[in-house]
């Protein structure tokens, strides 16, 4: 996220308010979310409304990821496949 702040992807109150937005998600009374999923998801978005990717590229990603994790051996280091 600094990273990105540092580049000037947006603005630090760009970030806040979406970060605040996300943290409001949770449901009085529900059991929260833990504060990393909800940074991650407030990133995530912030991003696609930048238009710097989409929540859709995000989550295929993801998924490449996963696939890629589940599939390497422990110690070794994960590579994605283009």
């Amino acid at each position: 996220t600094l990273s990105a702040y540092d580049a000037g992807l947006f603005t630090w109150k760009d970030w806040a308010q979406t970060l605040g937005t996300e943290l409001a998600t949770d449901a009085p009374g529900a059991p929260c979310k833990p504060y990393y999923e909800h940074w991650l998801t407030a990133f995530e978005k912030l991003l696609a409304a930048k238009g710097l990717t989409s929540l859709a590229d995000l989550g295929r990603l993801q998924d490449a990821w996963d696939k890629a994790a589940r599939a390497t051996p422990h110690g070794k280091p994960i590579t994605l496949k283009s």
